[in-house]
């Protein structure tokens, strides 16, 4: 998602890419990409190691500018102050342990290193190392330095390294992670979303017949991975309370894996004291069995009927419960009368905002990466024309933010 404007706006960030020695500098070149794909200006920065794993070229075609590798390189005698100075992130990515002892030492006897020391903003690091040197005590010393120093930390992960399989820290975090944390840096210093308190719920709940069937629907939980992924990056501290599905987690959003409307309903119970925003996105089953089977029910070739009751409505059962001045945001769809029936919601639940999908032929929400939405609010209706999910969220949240 664009974190700034065109090229020559004042408001696009600026980032500068510190790139370290090591096998995972291939990574590097992605989330120089990534970033400046999604609208930052990406000053790349290489140590003389980090040039035997990758020609500065590389980086000077992804970012479209110059790189550098050198104090001693002509035209550049001041650019280890100006940018550092004109930045709004210092990356470093792989950060080796030779990186991190230099930097908490304070040496500066390189362009990267004399670049951070004249930092005076926000640096986030993302190690990469052997998992012994990780874990060695001289490397957990330096790093204790730069956390109290105020440097943001990402990783590392548990993978395999360039040496083989490990069950220890020390591989570094993959590019999309790195610029999800990036981009959420960036824009929290200013934002109305800083450390609210966020809970959003997605995708279907299942309602067990027997052991092995069950009713459920076809929501598949990405619009509510979406908006989960669009609060963090705004600044947000963001639960995801999510049904069954194969989604991959979003970075730096805690998740509660349900899987039935009760369990649900308990889940979002818990934080509501301390919500600060909710957004309803899931779409639990409206009904399920009146008894549940504890053996599996054969199949003779007869009519087969269940007697169904519904489950609790979760958006209604929250009211009077709420924090006050949370701000409630509901999801409604309809095939006919979709904003009449969005509007008797909003008063039935006391409901800020509702997001109203409209099923028919031409356009079905359901598992698809597209969405198309109508915001009805007391007041008004706004049109969001079909989009990414990830961009419908975007302006979801624009709505929710002008209520703030």
């Amino acid at each position: 998602m664009s974190v700034g404007d065109d090229t020559n706006s004042p408001r696009r960030p600026r980032v500068v890419l510190g790139v370290s020695g090591g096998i995972a500098c291939y990574k590097a070149c992605t989330v120089a990409r990534d970033l400046t794909e999604a609208g930052a200006s990406v000053d790349v920065a290489l140590t003389a190691s980090a040039t035997e794993f990758i020609r500065p070229l590389t980086f000077e075609t992804l970012t479209g500018r110059r790189v550098l590798s050198s104090l001693w390189e002509p035209g550049s005698s001041l650019d280890h102050i100006r940018w550092p100075r004109e930045s709004n992130l210092i990356i470093l990515a792989p950060a080796t342990a030779n990186i991190l002892a230099r930097a908490a030492q304070g040496l500066a006897d390189d362009f990267l290193t004399t670049l951070l020391l004249a930092s005076i903003g926000p640096v986030l690091v993302a190690p990469a190392m052997n998992d012994d040197m990780w874990a060695n005590r001289a490397t957990q010393e330096n790093i204790h330095i730069l956390k109290e120093r105020g440097w943001h930390f990402i990783g590392p992960a548990v993978g395999p390294l360039a040496e083989g399989p490990s069950a220890r820290p020390g591989r570094m975090v993959e590019p999309d992670q790195i610029v999800a944390e990036a981009l959420r840096l960036i824009r929290m210093e200013d934002s109305p979303w800083r450390h609210r308190k966020v809970l959003v719920t997605a995708g279907a709940t299942r309602e067990s017949i027997d052991p092995i069937r069950i009713i459920t629907n076809r929501s598949s939980g990405r619009m509510g991975y979406a908006l989960a992924e669009a609060a963090y990056a705004r600044g947000a501290d963001v639960t995801l309370v999510a049904g069954p599905n194969s989604l991959r987690a979003p970075w730096g959003v805690e998740v509660i894996h349900v899987e039935d409307t009760n369990q649900m309903l308990r889940a979002v119970d818990q934080r509501l004291p301390e919500t600060d925003v909710i957004l309803m996105a899931a779409a639990p089953a409206d009904y399920r069995p009146r008894e549940t089977m504890s053996q599996k029910l054969p199949r003779d070739g007869e009519t087969l009927s269940l007697s169904l009751e519904p489950t609790p409505d979760i958006l209604a059962t929250t009211r009077g419960r709420r924090k006050r001045g949370a701000v409630i945001v509901g999801f409604a769809l309809e095939t006919e009368n979709g904003t009449r029936r969005a509007r008797e919601k909003l008063d039935l639940k006391g409901l800020d905002l509702i997001a109203l999908n409209v099923a028919n032929e031409a356009h079905a929400p359901f598992e698809s990466e597209m969405n198309q939405v109508t915001i009805v609010s007391k007041e008004r209706t706004t049109e969001i024309p079909l989009l990414s999910k990830r961009e419908v969220g975007e302006h979801i949240l624009d709505a929710v933010e002008a209520l703030f």
